[in-house]
């Protein structure tokens, strides 16, 4: 499998869901702004958000992709597809009474992830009531995350990597065609989470019968390998969640701050989660099956190879990203997000937010990288435990931080303690030799990093020539924003390839059919 290509197929499609995005958030900016429907709302996204990439993406597919690749590789497409189907058996009457429970319990559960919220009847009551329409999407988007992992495993990335462009255009049908029929604009984009869980289930169906496995649904049972799935997935709901049980716990904790904390911290995280996407999520999708089909068949000088390569390139895409939003952070919230409901001093407490996601950036990416490691090799304890550390310190953290700098602590401790994360992890597969930093990554960091310097203080002085188009309306800060975007691409694109990061072969490569 050539992994650039997984990664251009994967990441290729994330940046159209990622602009995507970007147009459904700067609608609910301007029709929500940051005021209670929007804390509320965002609070009910987040939540099945969190338990989908916890369990469903993180937990699940670190136990569900080594095993399938395995009998893949041993017992051929029928052994692997009895064995997905056995998962599904169990997974699909667990999520049933998962999401019944949760129902239920709602208002009490409300009480414990947004206690700031419980003095605001007005923000708690519209929480309750958005969480459980968003829930059961955690129902259906787990079951394609059990598809996913299928097509994955089978190089099939692209029906995958296509799901959440669905989301996307549920939501944004939401906002403009079903929010004058409803209570409020969040009444209607919960609606729509739940319509996009059954849309995104229904296109997954499709793409498997046309890859050739129509999974069925069998009685559940506790098999061998349902039970080895399990003792996987228990361990790597917290090491390979770690990140997004910090985002959380920055929700908690940023309820408690002034009202609008908390969507200041969503639309900041939703900007950083551009790179982490686009390139985390592309890169580690990719390098998971492939060195789950290394360690398989005992090649662990290619798996060794294949980290490497999989690090550079995250690092290549990352360091550019987070230079970026140090440099410019205030223009680039103000050009997406400054308009109706959403005036300056939201868009600068968002950008503070920002600044201090950014730090951690190139961490987050690593995290999605690193933790594959250890799941190909079936290891999900060790990331359990690193992640249990990093969690600590990042509670301390945001307990000293957010005394000082507000919701920005909350996210310059996020940022912190994934850096803790990332070195641990780094450190532990070193000591065990699965990761042997080789020549060309030593050499290729020595020059990403001058590279991505020199583009961050081409846009600080852009920035600062354009001042007064950002200064002015829509349209200039629009314009603005496009020559920051269109100038640090130039600049990063020439400093890497006159420094020697990259070359021009390489970039060819991204596209190449060829193994």
């Amino acid at each position: 499998m050539n992994l650039f290509r997984a990664f251009a197929t994967v990441g290729g499609y994330t940046m159209v869901s990622r602009i995507l995005g970007f147009a459904r958030d700067i609608l609910i900016a301007a029709i929500l702004g940051a005021g209670p429907v929007a804390d509320a709302f965002f609070v009910a996204f987040k939540l099945p958000n969190f338990f989908r990439r916890l369990f469903a993406e993180g937990a699940f597919n670190a136990g569900f992709v080594p095993l399938f690749s395995d009998l893949l590789v041993n017992r051929g497409r029928l052994g692997a597809r009895d064995f997905a189907e056995q998962a599904l058996g169990v997974l699909l009457p667990t999520l049933l009474v998962f999401v019944t429970l949760a129902q239920i319990t709602m208002p009490w559960l409300m009480q414990v992830l947004a206690p700031g919220f419980v003095d605001d009847p007005t923000r708690f009551d519209l929480a309750v009531i958005f969480t459980r329409l968003t829930f059961p999407y955690l129902l259906f988007v787990s079951l394609v995350s059990l598809m996913g992992g299928v097509l994955n495993s089978l190089q099939r990335f692209a029906a995958v990597a296509a799901t959440p462009i669905l989301l996307n255009i549920c939501l944004i049908s939401a906002i403009t065609l079903l929010a004058p029929h409803t209570p409020t604009p969040g009444h209607a984009l919960a609606w729509g989470v739940a319509g996009a869980g059954v849309v995104q289930f229904l296109w997954l169906i499709a793409a498997c019968r046309r890859a050739g496995i129509a999974l069925r649904l069998p009685p559940p049972r506790l098999t061998p390998k349902v039970r080895e799935l399990l003792r996987l997935m228990l361990p790597a709901a917290l090491g390979a969640g770690v990140v997004q049980v910090n985002l959380v716990i920055d929700i908690i904790l940023a309820s408690l701050l002034p009202e609008g904390s908390v969507s200041y911290l969503f639309y900041a995280d939703r900007l950083n989660q551009l790179p982490i996407g686009v390139v985390g999520v592309a890169v580690g999708t990719a390098i998971l099956p492939l060195l789950s089909r290394l360690v398989a068949a005992d090649d662990n000088a290619g798996a060794v190879g294949a980290l490497n390569r999989a690090i550079e390139l995250t690092l290549f895409l990352s360091l550019p990203a987070m230079l970026a939003f140090l440099a410019v952070a205030d223009e680039i919230i103000a050009a997406l997000f400054q308009r109706g409901h959403f005036g300056p001093a939201a868009s600068q407490a968002t950008a503070f937010a920002l600044t201090a996601y950014a730090v951690g950036l190139p961490a987050y990416v690593l995290v999605k990288v690193l933790g594959p490691a250890y799941f190909a090799r079936r290891d999900t304890r060790t990331p359990v435990i690193i992640g249990a550390l990093s969690m600590v310190v990042n509670v301390v953290l945001n307990l000293i931080l957010m005394q000082f700098l507000a919701h920005a602590g909350l996210a310059l401790a996020t940022a912190l303690s994934a850096w803790l994360n990332v070195g641990l992890l780094a450190w532990i597969l070193h000591r065990r030799g699965h990761l042997q930093v080789d020549d060309r990554l030593r050499r290729r960091l020595g020059r990403i990093l001058p590279a991505a310097l020199i583009m961050g203080a081409v846009l600080w002085w852009l920035a600062a020539a354009l001042s007064a188009w950002f200064a002015g309306g829509e349209a200039w800060r629009a314009a603005a924003l496009a020559v920051l975007v269109a100038g640090g691409l130039a600049v990063f694109a020439a400093a890497a390839l006159g420094l020697g990061a990259v070359r021009l072969e390489e970039l060819r490569g991204l596209l190449s059919r060829r193994d």
